[in-house]
C-alpha cells in the first residue's frame, strides 16, 4: 500500500476506490493542506440513477467524509449530447423538461448520501446547462477546440470501439469529450475544484480535463478513476436479472433494493462492505472471514448497511422484517410487491408479469412450465389458471426461492 500523507486517499485507498490518478503524490500534497473540492458528472437521463452510479457517489461521500467539498455536476447540458462511452447506440432526445424534472427526482437521492449547505466542506449541486448554454458555437470552436486534436481524439476507447463496431457515431456524440473536458476547466475557475473522479471508463475524459485547464488558465487541477466495479460472475454493477436496480423508492421498491444486496455472490461481500457501506475496516474483516451458512449473516449486514444509506433507516428495518416473515416464517412481509385483484381474478401468468416477476407473459409461461412457480407454496403448472380471491384475503405467488409478491383480493 502507498504510505499517503492525506486522510483523503488513505481512505479511497484502504476501502478500493483507486484505479488510477494523473499525479498522486501532487494530490496527495494538496489534499493534506487544503479543502479540495471534487466533483463526479452524473448525466440526468431518467429519473433515478442506479446501483453502477454508486460507487461515484461513494466517492463523494468519501470526500466529505475526509473533510473536503463535494460537487455534484448534473449534466443538463451534456444530456442532450449523449457520452458515447460504453454505448452502441445514439442516445434519444429529451426535450427540457424532461431532463429538469429527472435532475430534481435524481437529487433527492444524493440528500441522503451527502450533506448540502453553504460551508466550506458542504456539497453542492450545478448544472452544465448553466454555461454550455451560454457559449456560442464559434466561440467554443475558438477557445477550446484549438486544444483538442482529431487525432488524439480519435484514439480514445468510447470512439475507437464504435468505429471499430461499424456503429454510427454523430458529430454531436464526437463533442462530448470536448464539453466534459470544458466543464472541468470551468468548474476550477467557478468553484475552485481540483480534483475530478468517476469510472476506470472517464479516464479519457477526465485527462483531457486536467490538460484543457492546464492550456487554458495554466491551472493545476486532478483526476482519480475507481476501478470498473463488477459482480464476481463478471456482469456489471447496476442490472439484476429482473432490470436496473434504481437507487429511488419510486422506481424501485425498498425491499427490492433490499433485496439485490441480500442476494449478493459470497465472493463479493467483503469489497461490497467496503465500497458501499461506511462500516469499520475492522468489523468489515471480521464479517468476510465468515463461511459457510454464516457468510449469510454478513450480507444481511450488507443489505441492511446499503438500504439504510440509500432509503434510510425505516426502510431498511421494514425490508429486513419482510425478508424475516417471508423467508423464516412462512408468512407474507408487508413490503413485497402487491397487486389487487378484483372479482373477475387475473390469471397466473399476467400475475407473474404484473408482480415484475417476468418481462412478459411469454416468459411467465416458461417460467410456469419449468415449475418455478409457486402459488401458495403449490407448484403451478398452467399459466392460464385464474387465481380468485375473496376480498380481504391475500395469496403468495413465488417465483423460484428469492421472488415473491402479494395478490390480494378487493
Amino acid at each position: 500500500m502507498t504510505q499517503y500523507q492525506s486522510d483523503l486517499l488513505r481512505l479511497l485507498e484502504e476501502r478500493g476506490y483507486i484505479h488510477q490518478t494523473t499525479d498522486a503524490e501532487g494530490l496527495d500534497a494538496l489534499a493534506a493542506k487544503q479543502v479540495v473540492p471534487g466533483y463526479v458528472g452524473f448525466d440526468a437521463t431518467a429519473p433515478s440513477l442506479h446501483v453502477g452510479n454508486l460507487v461515484s457517489i461513494m466517492l463523494l461521500r468519501r470526500l466529505q467524509q475526509a473533510g473536503h467539498k463535494p460537487v455534484v455536476l448534473m449534466g443538463g447540458g451534456t444530456t442532450r449530447i449523449g457520452d458515447p462511452t460504453g454505448k452502441d447506440e445514439v442516445r434519444k432526445m429529451l426535450t427540457d423538461d424532461a431532463i429538469e424534472g429527472n435532475i430534481a427526482s435524481i437529487r433527492t437521492a444524493f440528500e441522503r448520501f451527502l450533506t448540502f449547505g453553504d460551508g466550506p466542506t458542504d456539497a453542492v449541486m450545478v448544472n452544465n446547462h448553466d454555461w454550455l448554454g451560454q457559449i456560442g458555437y464559434i466561440e467554443m470552436l475558438q477557445r477550446v477546440g484549438t486544444h483538442f486534436t482529431v487525432n488524439r481524439m480519435l484514439s480514445f476507447d468510447s470512439v475507437k470501439l464504435r468505429l471499430e463496431r461499424e456503429q454510427p457515431m454523430t458529430f454531436l456524440e464526437f463533442n462530448y469529450m470536448i464539453l466534459q473536458g470544458y466543464d472541468f476547466r470551468h468548474l476550477s475557475g467557478a468553484h475552485g475544484v481540483r480534483l475530478q473522479m468517476g469510472g476506470s471508463d472517464q479516464w479519457g475524459n477526465i485527462v483531457n480535463g486536467v490538460e484543457l485547464a492546464r492550456r487554458m488558465d495554466g491551472t493545476e487541477v486532478y483526476g482519480l478513476t475507481t476501478p470498473l466495479i463488477t459482480k464476481a460472475d463478471g456482469t456489471k454493477m447496476g442490472k439484476s436479472v429482473s432490470g436496473a436496480v434504481w437507487l429511488n423508492e419510486t422506481s424501485l421498491p425498498s425491499y427490492d433494493y433490499w433485496q439485490f444486496w441480500r442476494n449478493c455472490d459470497d465472493r463479493d461481500v467483503g469489497k461490497f462492505l467496503r465500497l458501499f457501506t461506511d462500516l469499520p475496516m475492522d468489523e468489515i474483516a471480521r464479517l468476510e472471514a465468515l463461511e459457510g451458512a454464516e457468510i449469510n449473516h454478513a450480507k444481511e449486514v450488507l443489505a441492511n448497511e446499503a438500504t439504510r444509506l440509500c432509503r434510510g433507516e425505516d426502510a431498511a428495518i421494514a425490508a429486513a422484517q419482510t425478508a424475516r416473515d417471508t423467508f423464516a416464517g412462512g408468512g407474507l412481509g408487508e413490503d413485497l410487491p402487491t397487486i389487487e385483484v378484483g372479482a373477475d381474478g387475473i390469471r397466473l401468468g399476467a400475475a407473474c408479469t404484473e408482480l415484475g416477476f417476468t418481462a412478459s407473459n411469454g416468459e411467465s409461461k416458461r417460467k410456469i412450465g419449468e415449475g418455478a412457480v409457486k402459488l401458495d407454496d403449490e407448484v403451478m403448472s398452467d399459466p392460464n389458471f385464474l387465481i380468485t380471491i375473496t376480498p380481504g384475503n391475500t395469496s403468495k405467488l413465488s417465483l423460484g426461492k428469492k421472488k415473491h409478491g402479494i395478490i390480494k383480493g378487493i
